[in-house]
């Protein structure tokens, strides 16, 4: 078997790999606060490079890199200012759209936190996903029956917090 020449596409990417990563991080690095970011905008950057690799020029390799990444930067910049945008005016739907939660809620709550991992899934599954009992018993692998005698019991401990909580205790 004949080893096939190697691809001269792959073999100038690689080179522009080699020899201008540490640069274009680099040049995210100083203009971001965040590192990660400035790993996927590199990693952005080179594959754009690998699909304009025909438009590189010889000569000036890294200076067209660093274009691209302007214009990566750039379209960064622009997404995360939208991001910010949708959510400070989420949060400020929401501060006006619900109302502070009241005491029994708050309490109610605390006692769902101090439930097992089980017992709030089961509850959830049933209260916050609209499940009946045979879409509850499919979404944790057991019998009709096994899956009522579950939520039953989550059920009763759940009430059994909730009733020595002091708004819920007895006088």
């Amino acid at each position: 078997m004949t080893e096939s020449p190697p691809d001269p596409r792959l073999a100038r990417f690689e080179e522009l790999f080699t020899c201008h990563h540490d640069d274009v991080l680099r040049y995210f690095v100083r203009r971001l606060d965040i590192r990660a970011d400035a790993a996927d905008l590199v990693a952005e950057t080179l594959l754009i490079s690998w699909r304009r690799l025909d438009e590189v020029p010889d000569a000036q390799i890294l200076p067209w890199l660093y274009g691209v990444a302007r214009r990566v930067l750039s379209n960064h910049r622009r997404g995360e200012t939208r991001r910010h945008g949708l959510a400070d005016r989420l949060r400020d739907d929401l501060r006006t759209a619900v109302p502070d939660p009241q005491p029994a809620a708050v309490e109610a709550a605390e006692a769902f936190k101090q439930l097992s991992d089980t017992d709030r899934e089961v509850l959830s599954l049933v209260a916050w996903e609209g499940l009946d009992s045979g879409q509850l018993a499919a979404a944790l692998g057991c019998s009709r029956s096994a899956a009522m005698v579950r939520l039953h019991r989550a059920r009763r401990r759940l009430e059994r917090l909730l009733d020595n909580t002091p708004a819920g205790a007895k006088s």
